[in-house]
Order: structure tokens, then C-alpha cells, then sequence
């Protein structure tokens, strides 16, 4: 039995939008490998259920549908980020601690 994996995701490196990082995702870990097809080169497995992925509003809700389907489930929680406030005017303040050059 594969073990289902519940976690936000982090936000992507392509946008600095944080839209798709607030909602929980449950996928799989692949129970077996993925072997090349022989005829076109594919990659392929016979396990079906890394190809789940179902989204919820809230981690509870997510593990509360992994117990309903009788699924072992590992949660991971986020990483919180802190973000230190900075203004441009910072760059050229004359109780700077270290030069600013270009």
C-alpha cells in the first residue's frame, strides 16, 4: 500500500504570486518504479496511483478524506516565511553598515 503525502506547496519560482500555494495537496510517493517502454521510450509504471492528485481547502479536510479511504498519510507542514520590510531609501542612508558601491 502506498503512503499518501499531504503538504502545501510552495509557491512557484516563475511568478511572485503566492495563488496556488494556500491549498493542500494530496499525492502519492510511487510505490514502483518507472521503467522505459520498450516501443516508443516512454516512461511507464504499473502503479496507478501516482497519477492522483486532489486538492482541498484546508488540511483538515484532506485528512479527514484519508481516513475516510482508509489511507496511511504523512503530513507536511509549510515552511513559514519571514519577510523583513525594506525600503529603497535604506540603500542610501548614511547609517549604513557597509558601503554602497555599484
Amino acid at each position: 500500500m502506498a503512503v499518501a503525502r499531504i503538504y502545501q506547496p510552495a509557491k512557484t519560482a516563475m511568478q511572485s504570486g503566492r495563488a496556488k500555494a494556500k491549498k493542500w495537496i494530496l499525492d502519492f510517493d510511487p510505490a514502483t518504479r518507472r521503467d522505459p517502454d520498450p516501443l516508443m521510450g516512454w516512461q511507464s509504471s504499473g502503479d496507478t496511483l501516482n497519477q492522483v492528485r486532489l486538492t482541498f481547502e484546508t488540511k483538515e479536510d484532506a485528512i479527514q478524506y484519508a481516513e475516510k479511504k482508509g489511507w496511511q498519510f504523512i503530513v507536511t507542514e509549510p515552511h513559514h516565511r519571514t519577510v523583513k520590510p525594506k525600503a529603497y531609501a535604506d540603500n542610501f542612508a548614511t547609517k549604513r553598515r557597509f558601503s554602497w558601491t555599484h
